[in-house]
């Protein structure tokens, strides 16, 4: 059995679709979570990392310390090259522990939508097959410059770093792709007023998600 971590940011905000694909792989996942004292293992004491999105700034330091221990966390998973997947502000925090700057995009992004795969994005065996737009559910107002030595994956209009892989096994999404049914329902009532999640659009971002899980991890485990 391979042991991955999920560090999780808040409560509403779980693996979802990530915990469904993992156990068909035989991957077991312990999720800690430092907002309410959890203690974050050693990189030594895992094998795969996967950190998840959350309201904070990836360097909100002050009010959340157990941010500089993810950082520090990723960046030795990283340079290990160990399975690792950030999703929205693991994602940012991904991207800050390989040197990228982290700033405020233009606007908030958030509800369900697309981002449109790079050249070098539609040619990944994980994105590739998704085809050229890929739906998801995007929940954001930070973004990042592309980490030193990373391949740009996706897009959209706002934001041009919307994915990214470092090396071989680790993967920045800024979006969400594993909104399953139990974590559409966890995550509604914290929406912003008038952002709606049309069902037929949310079971799309559903099952293309849960596909690219699959590949995510096919690749992850290889």
């Amino acid at each position: 059995m391979t042991n991955w971590l999920v560090v999780q940011h808040i409560d509403f905000e779980g693996p979802g679709s990530i915990a469904t694909v993992a156990a068909e792989r035989g991957v077991l996942l312990e999720t800690r979570k430092p907002y309410l004292g959890d203690a974050l293992p050693s990189v030594d004491e895992i094998d795969g990392l996967v950190v998840m999105g959350g309201p904070m700034g990836a360097l909100d330091d002050a009010e959340h310390p157990h941010l500089a221990i993810e950082r520090a966390l990723l960046a030795e998973a990283v340079k290990r090259g160990m399975p690792v997947l950030g999703v929205c502000l693991g994602a940012q925090l991904m991207a800050a522990a390989l040197g990228a700057e982290i700033f405020q995009g233009p606007a908030p992004e958030i509800g369900l939508g697309t981002v449109s795969l790079t050249e070098d994005g539609f040619r990944d065996p994980v994105f590739g097959p998704a085809g050229r737009l890929l739906p998801v559910f995007h929940w954001h107002g930070d973004t990042f410059t592309a980490p030193p030595g990373t391949v740009r994956l996706a897009q959209s209009a706002d934001y041009p770093n919307q994915a990214f892989r470092a090396g071989e096994r680790a993967y920045g999404l800024q979006f969400h792709v594993e909104l399953d049914g139990g974590l559409r329902d966890a995550v509604t009532p914290h929406l912003p007023e008038g952002v709606k999640l049309d069902p037929t659009e949310a079971d799309v971002v559903e099952s293309t998600g849960r596909a690219l899980l699959g590949r995510l991890l096919d690749r992850l485990l290889s």
